[in-house]
């Protein structure tokens, strides 16, 4: 038999097994061969794939080395990323719980930060008191799968690579033996690592136009590389009326929610910001206020600050089954880059799949509120909308002056609530430090009390009422 002939052979045995396994219809479009109709297949197919993660893949090791103890000694910077794998009840909005699945007690697990060339050492243990196994892929490596096979409760795993790529990166629980890795992973066990460019982040040009005698032209500006950062994580949760994981509804992409980092709706103005504006506690001022209570504590909704005339960055990334088209209301997305490769400048709307993430530069223009959107309505109503509030739109400062809250005007109110927690990746090569970072987000009781133990962040639900009782005076 020939080459080619051989070759043809080859690429239909590997479509007509993809279709088997997936049910797709890839040889029907791709090539002339024979297709499955997955409707015709015998349901339990999928659930023994499902059972088993996806498919074991069987390989030779890559020629990247993962060696820990060589890496060790290679002369590069050793980053070190301890992560817990452990289920707990977590809120979600309407007063009730569901049953999460968590890295470290916190969704989206803690945010890896490292430079391109990095050597990350990346080591899961599962309590002993743990239900089942967890496992680890992190989508920045590259590497044999079998590195993130599941650990099993009361054992550790430990694995080490070089970040060679630079650009935004999903991890989440992953395991060839591990039963229903989609449950883990829209249950919670997700995070992001970031890898900073070796040589750090470009410079920003924004496209301007200014008129001289007349004629108007184009007036380019430059805006340093550093930037004030956040992150923003996208997902859905599929649950039943009890709080549990919904195979079901996840299999016909019927969700429950849909989540940025973790949570419906929490980015969105709190009680503290409808005394701010309105005067009153109980006038909101955004359509939908969830969170609004202070005895939500680190749940309660917070907002985004930044200043006017700022080179904001975003680290987006989509951990979850829907599209996200990326898009901020009133906004120009300046510049896109995935990978370490700008993809777009000047853009309305970015589309992101499945497991793909971005970084977004932009500079908010004007005073104002701007809602960062999902911009599939569905998405938009069942809790993917952020709102960031850039410079002093509610003229604040006169007041907040007067009353002793900050002793002179400030360019964010940043300054007085602080950003929050979740919402701010770790410091990198080209990041600007927040005025304040308050703590919130999906994180456990013990969680939120090591951070307002540590001193670094700002607990809300302590400080908003003694600045209610100042502005009310």
């Amino acid at each position: 038999m020939n080459k080619r002939v051989s070759m043809l052979f080859t690429i239909a045995a590997v479509a007509v097994m993809g279709a088997t396994l997936f049910g797709s219809t890839y040889t029907q479009t791709q090539i002339a061969g024979q297709s499955l109709d997955s409707s015709k297949m015998d349901v339990n197919v999928f659930d023994q794939i499902r059972s088993m993660g996806g498919l074991q893949l069987v390989m030779p090791q890559a020629f990247a080395e993962v060696d820990c103890g060589a890496l060790e000694n290679s002369g590069r910077k050793v980053v070190e990323f301890n992560l817990e794998g452990y289920s707990v009840e977590l809120p979600i909005m309407g007063g009730k719980t569901f049953n999460a699945m968590t890295f470290s007690g916190q969704i989206p697990g803690p945010t890896l930060r490292v430079t391109q060339g990095d050597v990350v050492k990346m080591t899961l243990s599962i309590p002993d008191w743990e239900v089942t196994g967890h496992g680890n892929d992190m989508h920045a490596s590259q590497m044999s799968a079998s590195y993130f096979e599941s650990v099993n409760p009361g054992e550790i795993s430990q694995y080490c690579y070089i970040a060679e790529s630079a650009g935004i990166f999903k991890y989440h629980c992953s395991g060839v033996k591990l039963i229903g890795m989609d449950q883990h992973v829209l249950s919670g066990m997700y995070g992001i690592a970031i890898v900073d460019p070796i040589d750090g982040y470009k410079k920003l040009m924004v496209e301007k136009t200014a008129v001289s005698n007349g004629k108007v032209s184009m007036d380019r500006q430059f805006y340093d590389a550093d930037a004030l950062e956040f992150q923003l994580q996208y997902n859905q949760l599929y649950l039943t009326p009890e709080g549990n994981y919904d195979a079901g509804a996840m299999f016909q992409h019927h969700n429950t929610a849909t989540v940025v980092n973790g949570m419906q709706f929490g980015y969105v103005p709190n009680m503290a910001h409808n005394l701010l504006v309105k005067g009153d506690v109980n006038k909101n001022i955004f359509v939908a206020q969830p969170w609004n209570g202070l005895e939500h504590k680190q749940y309660q909704s917070q907002l985004l600050f930044v200043e006017n005339d700022q080179h904001v960055r975003l680290f987006v990334e989509n951990q979850g089954n829907e599209p996200v088209f990326f898009h901020i209301v009133g906004e120009i997305l300046d510049r896109v880059t995935q990978g370490n490769r700008v993809q777009s400048a000047a853009t309305e709307t970015w589309l992101l799949g499945g497991s793909q993430g971005m970084i977004v530069d932009l500079v908010f223009d004007e005073p104002g509120a701007y809602a960062a959107v999902n911009h599939d309505y569905a998405a938009i109503y069942t809790g993917a909308a952020t709102v960031f509030v850039a410079g002093d739109p509610f003229n604040l400062n006169p007041v907040l002056v007067e009353k002793g809250v900050i002793p002179a005007p400030v360019a964010s109110y940043a300054y007085a609530l602080g950003n929050p927690s979740d919402a701010v990746p770790p410091m990198g090569k080209n990041s600007i430090a927040h005025p304040a970072i308050n703590i919130h987000g999906l994180y456990t009781d013990d969680v939120a009390s090591e951070m307002q133990a540590s001193g670094d962040y700002v607990a809300l639900w302590e400080v908003i009422p003694v600045v209610a009782e100042i502005l009310t005076s």
